[in-house]
């Protein structure tokens, strides 16, 4: 495993969350370490930051070392030049180029091989999908004093996709185990292929086909299965049209509403997306109160349910959600990556006393 940063972890905002002792960077219980193929070298940190509020254990503070990621990914050098202001960087405005820096990313932080992703499918931005699994790892924390490290530790990612990021790194990062699921063949498959390369994350990640689009849980989770937590990251809109709409104002917004800085034309989005992952019926809103209403109806599935929200001006209707299905413990925990605010709602149908017996009991199932 990766040597473990000693910066003490940060204080999440959130509503009605207890503080966490600085003691949460130590783990409870460890696990085996990966494979040998899967062990990297902690990288160094650069010294100027440029992504303030990423989590204290978010190992990609700083500018991109694109010497160090070329050297472990090639193919990420053809996409690599000065930008407007004379900075080595890379075209975010074109998807191929981003499919490769990520790849670079998880090659250089993770030991990560073999990372493709077919140009349809939504390619994430790697530092935001790891400080959401680090915030996670402390609301788990919360209950122990300590993060809680191994494969007893079992996660459901709701819509892994194609890319099969959070598993990646939540495995990582804390040797979690996961159940990733997904609507799509095509998006399983792929994540197969990604973790077949990657035999120290293939044990620890199941994939499994939701063949009801209407549901979340039900016909997914198994009679007497039971998750610490579960993670999603849904849809944001409520039709195409609405999402081509969002993505032509983000790039007005920039100015880059017909051409990127190197002369490219502006794709509809750079970080792609099939239409499962970009839109459903209800948009975000619609598609976190199901799931909200879902969790009610089966409280036995995880200790926490956790999503990210995009909308902020979607979180009353969520809390009012949320008030409806009796919930006894939740949170809104607010994330940044320079300007760019985020958040993720949690909630469990557990009392505080009952969750920490419950979680104590998994962890001790990570002892060898």
């Amino acid at each position: 495993m990766p040597r473990k940063p000693s910066k003490p972890i940060g204080r999440a905002q959130a509503v009605s969350s207890p503080a966490i002792p600085p003691s949460a960077t130590r783990p409870v219980r460890q696990r085996a370490a990966p494979a040998p193929t899967e062990i990297r070298p902690e990288p160094p940190r650069p010294a100027a930051p440029v992504k303030p509020g990423l989590h204290p254990r978010n190992r990609h503070q700083g500018r991109y070392d694109f010497s160090a990621l070329i050297a472990v990914h090639p193919e990420l050098a053809r996409f690599v030049a000065p930008n407007a202001y004379g900075d080595t960087s890379i075209d975010f405005a074109d998807p191929a180029a981003v499919r490769a820096l990520n790849a670079a990313l998880l090659a250089w932080q993770y030991g990560i091989r073999g990372w493709r992703l077919p140009a349809p499918y939504l390619c994430p931005p790697i530092p935001g999908r790891a400080d959401y699994l680090h915030h996670l790892a402390d609301l788990l924390a919360e209950s122990l004093g300590d993060v809680p490290r191994g494969a007893a530790v079992r996660v459901l990612d709701v819509g892994v996709g194609a890319n099969c990021i959070y598993p990646l790194i939540g495995h990582s990062e804390y040797g979690w185990s996961f159940v990733g699921s997904d609507v799509e063949r095509g998006a399983l498959a792929n994540a197969q292929q990604i973790l077949d390369a990657n035999p120290g994350h293939r044990a620890a990640v199941e994939l499994r086909l939701q063949t009801r689009r209407d549901a979340l849980f039900a016909g997914l989770v198994r009679p007497g299965e039971r998750f610490a937590l579960t993670l999603c990251n849904p849809p944001f809109h409520a039709s195409s049209a609405e999402a081509r709409a969002g993505s032509a104002r983000k790039w007005a917004q920039l100015g880059k509403a017909e051409a990127s800085p190197r002369g490219h034309t502006v794709p509809r989005l750079n970080f792609g997306g099939q239409d499962a992952e970009l839109f459903c019926v209800g948009g975000e809103a619609g598609f976190l109160t199901r799931m909200i209403a879902e969790s009610a109806a089966r409280p036995d599935v995880a200790l926490w349910f956790t999503a990210l929200v995009s909308k902020a001006a979607n979180l009353p209707a969520l809390e009012r959600a949320l008030q409806t299905a009796g919930v006894r413990q939740r949170r809104t925990v607010a994330m940044a990556q320079g300007q760019k605010q985020s958040r993720f709602i949690a909630w469990s149908f557990l009392a505080p006393a009952q969750l920490r017996d419950v979680l104590r009991a998994i962890c001790l199932r990570s002892t060898p």
